[in-house]
């Protein structure tokens, strides 16, 4: 794996939101789905909304693959999961001072049930 670009950090980094596809087993990408991202140092993570029900995450851990689309950005992904509960801390706080604005979508992205479903975006 290589390590992400500064711009692509940037880039992806300050988009609102991130379409998402999820590989299938069988290799073909699943319909892309905006979802948020956010950025701590070099890295980007994403957390799903619907905590573990969520198909997008179930499909993401079937195959730990897939590709994503922001700021201009497209590229093939691992997504690995993120257990840090300190590290976990500082994703919430990037979803507090990302998307504030939106008060009743933060609450639910900083529980418990969704900060499990923390995943890193990694490129491939």
């Amino acid at each position: 794996m290589t390590p992400w670009t500064d711009e692509e950090l940037n880039r992806i980094g300050n988009a609102e939101e991130l379409e998402i596809a999820p590989r299938r087993p069988n290799g073909q990408l699943r319909t892309p789905l905006p979802i948020w991202v956010v950025r701590v140092g070099d890295d980007l993570y994403v957390r799903s909304y619907r905590g573990r029900a969520g198909a997008w995450y179930r499909a993401a851990l079937a195959t730990h693959e897939g590709r994503i689309r922001a700021g201009g950005v497209e590229k093939d992904v691992v997504f690995v999961e993120e257990t840090d509960p300190g590290l976990n801390d500082q994703i919430d706080a990037a979803y507090r001072a990302k998307y504030g604005r939106y008060p009743q979508y933060v609450a639910p992205m900083v529980t418990p049930e969704v900060r499990a479903t923390t995943l890193k975006l990694a490129p491939r």
